[in-house]
């Protein structure tokens, strides 16, 4: 009898051990993905801040895509928008609808980016089309 309580606590100790281990490194990776997500840390040299949001009536069951130059930085779905930082010169924007069942055209913006500056869109309806419209 003395042998298996013996191998049971030795169990538990080492049970427990593994349940830390773990638990430091789930702990780990949430404040590295905190830290590394959009918006976050330092502001990067040389570029301007962009900042792009969906209308109110954009619609619950859509999602907006963002391009930038050609490439995709997002699709953004009820609640959420784009944040993130461009490099100083001319860039082109693309926001688009997911899906498009209507042949909605993509509205489109080309931007030239100051360093420091903020850039502040809001994806809207014109017409059945997207637009980007300036905030003030």
């Amino acid at each position: 009898m003395g042998l298996i309580q013996t191998k049971g606590v030795q169990y538990m100790k080492r049970y427990s051990s593994i349940i830390h281990i773990v638990a430091v490194a789930c702990a780990c990776l949430l404040f590295t993905g905190c830290q590394t997500g959009p918006g976050a840390g330092p502001i990067p040299a040389n570029a301007g801040h962009l900042l792009v949001s969906r209308v109110a009536n954009f619609g619950s069951d859509l999602s907006l895509v963002l391009s930038v130059d050609g490439k995709d930085v997002g699709s953004f779905t009820e609640g959420r928008n784009y944040d993130g930082y461009l490099s100083a010169g001319q860039h082109r924007i693309t926001a688009r609808v997911d899906p498009n069942r209507t042949g909605a055209r993509p509205g489109r913006k080309t931007l030239t980016v100051q360093a420091g500056q903020t850039y502040s869109y809001t994806a809207a309806w014109s017409g059945g089309n997207l637009v980007l419209v300036r905030n003030q």
